[in-house]
């Protein structure tokens, strides 16, 4: 059982932005405006993903993503609303390190590093196993999931099924596979931390220590690697810098502090359907962008993930969940 959420005194109207949780019984708009932010974006990342890595190294590209990002979003807090909003104490500190590292060197560091192997869309496929993991550790955690949320997310991960069978019939590297599938255990761990432990007050601050600390992490892990011999930044195409700058401006400034955000204003379970949509968005745009074709096991699991997504969302929405119980803050 998870010890009593720590209370932390109200801010003034006039401080830095802390995502208080929503009022019993509705969640605002902002909840829905971030949570399409997600859908959206972090299903165009896996195709910017697989891009990049065609000329730059796993770890180290996903290093130079979020440490970029991080020092970006830490010099828009020092500017918007001062150095101050930057303070935080050793505990915070460290709980931001701890979600840091689990998301974004756990979790998207072993996405990059699989999709060297496997196709961009499957990775996405895989990823939506996070919700289901997100169920496990908030039923263990003593806060159960309503039996309408339960059967959401299974009815997801049933149209997700439907729509990796085709792919995995074919010559698939296990390793990759094997990579994401973890990734998704991490990334759901430090979803969960992150609601459990006190995290900075501040929401950007707070995501840009995340970052900094994952990018730190991706870095080590990269070295170790040695991805550092015999690169060149000569040898990284213009495809592949864009690529990069698309994932640092649109896949971590603005989706990954919309998603930071998130798990402190709404349910776990609501803002755990990303993984869900994001597949559909990524199919969707291999059609447009790729002209990948639309099987029928495509369609057919694309409805059902739609159908998941609209049980889970509307369970969370009549029921008036709020983070607040769940959360640290």
């Amino acid at each position: 059982m998870t010890a009593p959420a720590e209370r932390i005194p109200a801010a003034p109207v006039d401080s830095p932005p802390s995502a208080a949780p929503p009022a019993a019984g509705r969640l605002g708009v902002g909840v829905w405006v971030a949570l399409g932010i997600v859908y959206v974006v972090w299903g165009s990342t896996y195709l910017a993903i697989r891009i990049a890595l065609e000329t730059m190294p796993s770890f180290l590209s996903a290093a130079a993503r979020f440490l970029t990002a991080g020092l970006l979003l830490a010099g828009f807090v020092a500017a918007r609303y001062g150095r101050s909003a930057l303070r935080v104490d050793l505990r915070q500190l460290g709980s931001a390190a701890l979600v840091g590292g689990l998301l974004l060197t756990g979790g998207n560091g072993l996405v990059v590093l699989g999709e060297n192997s496997i196709p961009s869309g499957l990775a996405a496929l895989l990823v939506a196993a996070v919700p289901l993991w997100m169920v496990l550790l908030t039923a263990v955690g003593g806060d159960r999931p309503r039996p309408a949320e339960l059967a959401g997310v299974l009815l997801g991960l049933v149209g997700l099924g439907v729509l990796s069978a085709p792919a995995i019939g074919g010559d698939i590297a296990p390793v990759g596979v094997v990579a994401v599938l973890f990734a998704t255990v991490t990334w759901a761990l430090g979803s969960y931390a992150s609601k459990r432990i006190r995290m900075p007050g501040n929401v950007f601050a707070s995501s840009a220590y995340q970052m900094l600390a994952g990018g730190l992490g991706n870095m080590l892990i990269g070295l170790a690697r040695g991805e550092q011999h015999g690169l060149s930044p000569a040898d990284i195409s213009v495809r592949s810098w864009l690529a990069l700058g698309g994932l640092v401006v649109f896949g971590s400034l603005v989706a990954f502090t919309a998603y930071a955000w998130l798990l402190r204003a709404a349910p776990l379970t609501l803002v755990a359907t990303y993984a869900y949509v994001n597949p559909v968005v990524a199919v969707l745009l291999g059609w447009l962008v790729l002209s990948e074709p639309l099987t029928g096991p495509t369609l057919l699991g694309g409805a059902i993930v739609v159908a998941g997504v609209c049980l889970v969302v509307s369970v969370s929405r009549s029921s008036g969940r709020s983070s607040a119980r769940r959360s640290a803050r």
